[in-house]
């Protein structure tokens, strides 16, 4: 099932108060993933939207250098993150589930890196955001 962004077609930033009200039961997963890459040193967030027709997205930067991008759904949040050469190499060897490990080895690679995005409804679903994004400040 498709989960849509939950701002499409807004053309102002998200309150706080909508962005959790959207997140509903997901809404606390998403705070302890914020409170977990401060603790890592991530102190740039910024709210990007491209178009009304996609919605809105929280980018997590260090220095100028981009993270994650977070966006909002209902009821769940998707993670994308696009990972360089050593990234993907560094995943690849990494020991994330299998499932992961396919879904990286046959993405789409850009001129920006290999794009990968992680669905994360509950707190189970963050020991592969967390691992992706060490891999991400490593390399």
């Amino acid at each position: 099932m498709d989960h849509p962004n939950a701002f499409v077609g807004q053309k102002q930033q998200p309150t706080e108060r909508e962005v959790l009200s959207a997140l509903g039961k997901s809404a606390p997963v998403w705070q302890e993933l914020l409170a977990w890459f401060a603790e890592k040193g991530i102190t740039g967030q910024e709210w990007k939207s491209i178009s009304p027709k996609y919605g809105w997205s929280l980018r997590l930067s260090r220095k100028k250098r981009n993270i994650i991008h977070l966006s909002p759904c209902n009821g769940c949040f998707r993670a994308a993150f696009v990972l360089g050469d050593r990234a993907v190499q560094a995943a690849l060897a990494s020991d994330l589930l299998p499932g992961l490990i396919d879904e990286i080895r046959t993405a789409r690679r850009y001129a920006e890196g290999t794009g990968i995005r992680l669905l994360v409804q509950d707190a189970k679903d963050l020991a592969a955001v967390r691992k992706l994004a060490l891999i991400k400040f490593a390399n």
